[in-house]
């Protein structure tokens, strides 16, 4: 049987775990629990491959307690019977439960009971943010814990360790074990893997950068729309666009595009056009839309350069964010009660309207809001960029005019 490196690896003890200090460390909570030889339905999440499955295995084992795995996703109703039964059996069980925010009703209505009652102890494993895509009713009923992402120390450690016991005859020096840690983007498993793979892809065992780089590490990159990491991703690009560092905007872009998710970088660079960017520089809208139809058009590998182009002036770009400010406030307002009636003079049977058009320069004072926002200020002008400054000096003057009175 052809058992992964990375399944040989697998911690047995506590001490076998890598990094986690803040959890496993000494004196700390997780490591206290074991100790003390008691353990509470909890959700592990983190990002994947960095030990989440491992140290819930290492729990139960450490306690010696009778545990069953099973997957939200793949494992059906009558496999959860069968736990429940076990549970009843044996007056309780440890139930590790994989992919834990794809648990669908059903399956939350069976165990739901006997979680509260504490015949069945949960842990439960997710790579999602567990506030966020997890039920409220298993969510209460378990104590949550972050799994810090790997450093690279933690990786390489993993990787001298798993030479010295699993692959004794490997030829490797330390600056082809420092490039897969750095390339595994703290993904353990995908280092052992990568470990492996150049281990056998020579008869000589001999590891070196060049045999590294010819193998695709594309893989170690891309991650799951349902994860935090691609969300964190998303936002690091709109923040470094937001800040004007265009450096950090294209290292996002890169990621992106690495995972191949033209979809999600059309959408949120939309959102920055109009959120970030907005009246500041209004032109940025339908170069953003030109330089999407092109990158869509040509496909990737190409899509890269007239995204990096545009993403490129995005980040450089003079910003405003006046007008997300004034409808917020407006929507604010709305769903506060604070709406009044609409003047009668510009309702559908308007009586005493008067035709802007009619009037000198098309403008004539009159009341437009309700008579108890009348006064209200909702758009506030940024003078971040010339044409802005130029929409603030024309509601300036007509803010002159509503002062005058009328003869």
């Amino acid at each position: 049987m052809n058992i992964p490196l990375a399944i040989k690896m697998k911690p047995e003890k506590i001490s076998d775990v890598l990094g986690q200090e803040h959890l496993l460390g000494k004196n700390k909570i997780l490591y206290n629990l074991i100790k003390n030889k008691k353990i509470f339905s909890m959700i592990l999440y983190g990002k994947p491959g960095i030990g989440k499955t491992s140290i819930a295995k290492v729990i139960v084992n450490e306690l010696d307690i009778r545990y069953r795995i099973l997957n939200a996703t793949i494992n059906n109703k009558k496999d959860f019977d069968t736990i429940v039964e076990e549970a009843k059996i044996y007056n309780g069980i440890v139930l590790i439960m994989d992919e834990i925010h794809r648990l669908n009703k059903d399956k939350q209505d069976l165990l739901l009971p006997y979680i509260e009652n504490g015949l069945i102890t949960l842990i439960g494993l997710t790579t999602s943010n567990p506030y966020h895509t997890i039920n409220p009713a298993i969510r209460s009923r378990c104590h949550i814990f972050e799994l810090k992402p790997l450093n690279v120390e933690d990786i390489l450690k993993g990787l001298k360790l798993a030479c010295k016991k699993e692959l004794k005859d490997i030829k490797i020096d330390n600056k082809s074990l420092n490039y897969i840690a750095n390339i595994a983007n703290t993904d353990l498993r995908y280092a052992y893997s990568l470990l492996e793979l150049s281990y056998y892809a020579n008869k000589d065992h001999l590891v070196s950068i060049d045999i590294l780089s010819e193998i695709n590490i594309k893989s170690s990159f891309a991650f799951d729309k349902g994860e935090d990491s691609f969300y964190d991703t998303l936002s690091a690009l709109q923040k470094s666009i937001r800040g004007s560092d265009v450096n950090a905007a294209l290292h996002y872009l890169g990621r992106l595009l690495i995972a191949g998710d033209l979809e999600n970088i059309a959408r949120r660079l939309s959102v920055i056009a109009y959120e970030d960017i907005g009246l500041a520089n209004p032109s940025i809208g339908p170069k953003l839309n030109a330089a999407l139809d092109a990158a869509i058009r040509v496909g990737m590998p190409e899509a890269r350069i007239p995204l990096a182009e545009i993403v490129i002036e995005m980040s450089l770009s003079p910003k405003s964010n006046s007008a997300i400010i004034a409808i917020d406030k407006v929507l604010s307002d709305i769903e506060t009660g604070k709406c009044g009636n609409i003047p009668e003079h510009i309702r559908i049977t308007a009586k005493g309207y008067k035709y802007p058009h009619d009037f000198p320069n098309s403008w004539v004072k009159q009341q437009y809001l309700p008579d108890n926002l009348k006064n209200k200020k909702y758009y506030i002008p940024k003078e971040t960029s010339q044409y802005e400054k130029n929409l603030k000096s024309i509601n300036d003057n007509i803010e002159i005019l509503k002062e005058k009175k009328t003869d």
